[in-house]
């Protein structure tokens, strides 16, 4: 009767085979959990780094039209006093030219 063992025979080793392989196995392992760390990091990089330009671009709109309305507010500002100094004027005398005592310029009313 013939045994398994004779017709077979395993070069090398089971117990050969499983230490050179367990090592590279459990370096692989150790790689692949840096390798998705990593990616993690990244990933939550980028999310943060996203939102905080969707947070700059947000800013920006709102103190632009802050800029913008007070910018309109000087102006309208600058057209009331020019019209009230207008009207001011225009209250001594209708329709003529009156000259500034200090100023050689002539406004005409």
């Amino acid at each position: 009767m013939l045994t398994l063992r004779a017709l077979f025979e395993f070069e090398p080793s089971p117990e050969g085979v499983l230490s050179a392989l367990l090592p590279r196995y459990v370096e692989s392992r150790l790689y692949s959990a840096l390798l998705d760390a990593s990616a993690s990091e990244h990933a939550n990089r980028q999310r943060a780094m996203k939102s905080a330009t969707d947070n700059a671009e947000e800013l920006i709109t709102k103190l632009s039209r802050a800029l913008n309305r007070a910018r309109q507010d000087a102006i309208t500002t600058e057209i009331m006093e020019i019209v009230g100094g207008a009207e001011a004027l225009g209250d001594g005398s209708s329709d003529e030219t009156t000259q500034h005592d200090n100023d050689d310029t002539q406004i005409a009313v």
